[in-house]
Parts: structure tokens; C-alpha cells; sequence
């Protein structure tokens, strides 16, 4: 049988804003969604990508979902994040081994222009003028 995760990649920081942002996205993925979600994290935070990745392949996942939380492509999901999960440069779909299992590995898009990006965006400048 078939099981699907997510792993949410985040930056990194050394503030706790980004790994906030990131852990309730993750949360509100699996609520919304009813999915596996395991969050990763590029540099300073953890879990790494490497230990996230074997935290889903010990819970049976056979697809994971690899979802850059990123506005758009620039050297960290183009070069880096591709490189950590064994992705050749400009391939989105792979198999990774996990003991003696095959896991699919799918890539996805940045999160990239978007009506709902958009219209978050709209709210967030008309909440910056109710806050003067």
C-alpha cells in the first residue's frame, strides 16, 4: 500500500520566526489535508533535510513530497535543497533507497506567483495602514 508524506522545507535561522512559520504550516497541512507532514530545514535548524527524510521513510512512506516553503527559485531550491535529497540539477522525481525499500521522491515547485500569494499580500498592506 501506497503512503504519502509531505516534507515541508524551510530555510533556517537563528531567530524562531522562520521555524515557527514553518512547524504551523506543517500543522495546518495535516489537519487540512490529513497527510503526513515532517518539517526540514535547509541551514541552523533542525531537523536536517537527510534526518527528516529518514524520519518519513521509517514511518513507511513510500512518496514523499518534497515542498520548498519559498516565494520563488533562487540557489537554495535550484542547487542546494536538490543536492541534500540526491536530486540531479533540474530533475523533479526520483527514487531514493531506505534499507531495502524504494521511495519516490517528488520535488515541487516553489510557491511562485499566485492569485491567493496575491491576495495575502493585498491584506497585509491594508493591515499595515490599520496599524498607524
Amino acid at each position: 500500500m501506497e503512503k504519502t508524506g509531505i516534507l515541508l522545507l524551510g530555510h533556517g535561522s537563528s531567530l524562531p520566526h522562520n521555524k515557527k512559520l514553518v512547524e504551523e504550516t506543517a500543522n495546518i497541512l495535516r489537519k487540512k489535508d490529513k497527510i503526513t507532514v515532517q518539517t526540514a530545514f535547509l541551514n541552523i535548524n533542525s531537523p536536517s533535510i537527510k534526518e527528516a527524510l529518514n524520519e518519513l521513510c521509517s514511518k513507511g512512506i513510500t512518496k514523499i513530497i518534497a515542498l520548498p516553503l519559498f516565494l520563488a527559485h533562487g540557489v537554495h531550491t535550484l542547487q542546494d535543497i536538490p543536492a541534500e535529497l540526491g536530486i540531479e540539477k533540474g530533475v523533479r522525481k526520483t527514487t531514493i533507497k531506505y534499507g531495502e525499500n524504494n521511495v519516490e521522491l517528488f520535488y515541487a515547485q516553489p510557491l511562485g506567483t499566485d492569485p491567493v500569494i496575491a491576495q495575502l499580500a493585498s491584506k497585509r498592506a491594508k493591515e499595515a495602514l490599520e496599524e498607524v
